[in-house]
């Protein structure tokens, strides 16, 4: 039986969602942490106390984040992340569940955080630049809001509400969702943890495949 999708375009956030580099980023964080004598953190806490903007997130690590220092520690971490980058995959499922999609007629593209050449190239190096429209970065690397890249995103598109879908995997993600008019489905296995995002009520998923129950 071929089932109609229920929606036209699907807007993917990257971190987190098609990539899996959550241990990569809690490492990163737990090395500069070392390096300044102060607490590492686990896996977990790291997904307890991730959040948006990013630099509330170092703040509640303890780290000064005024302008000058924030420049230093913002490309402290972004150094170290593009050297180990490609050490790490994409979640499991993630190249069938674009495939699927595809394969029933639905465009999709990536809304990120990440600088924009940056997410071309390591969209480029797994091989999934055929399966989006648009990759959608930020212009610096300081992980800001995607907000306004999504509202001029949503413009070009000229799809109506309940004709978009956007997966992410924190609450910023849910919050730049509705902002736009997406409709948002979260995954629990990225940056943010399954009971934080439990919070905002929106439609979850522990497995990229669940998608299909919500696409079709």
């Amino acid at each position: 039986m071929t089932y109609k999708p229920k929606y036209k375009h699907v807007i993917w956030d990257w971190n987190g969602t098609l990539f899996n580099d959550v241990f990569l980023c809690a490492d990163i964080m737990n090395n500069m942490l070392t390096r300044r004598n102060m607490p590492q953190i686990s896996e977990e806490e790291y997904r307890r106390v991730f959040t948006f903007p990013v630099k509330d997130y170092y703040e509640k690590l303890g780290h000064k984040t005024d302008d000058e220092n924030w420049e230093v520690i913002s490309r402290e971490f972004i150094n170290e992340y593009e050297n180990r980058k490609l050490d790490f995959e994409l979640y499991p499922e993630a190249r069938k569940i674009l495939q699927t999609i595809k394969d029933a007629g639905l465009t999709q593209s990536i809304l990120s955080a990440y600088s924009q050449k940056t997410l071309e190239e390591i969209v480029d190096y797994f091989n999934l630049s055929g399966y989006f429209i648009k990759l959608v970065g930020l212009n610096n690397i300081y992980a800001a809001s995607k907000l306004d890249n999504g509202k001029k995103w949503m413009n070009e598109l000229g799809f109506k509400n309940g004709e978009v879908l956007f997966v992410g995997d924190t609450l910023h993600d849910y919050e730049v969702a509705l902002e736009i008019g997406a409709d948002p489905v979260l995954f629990t296995k990225g940056h943010q943890a399954e009971e934080k995002l439990k919070e905002c009520g929106a439609s979850l998923i522990g497995c990229l495949d669940e998608l299909q129950n919500i696409l079709f």
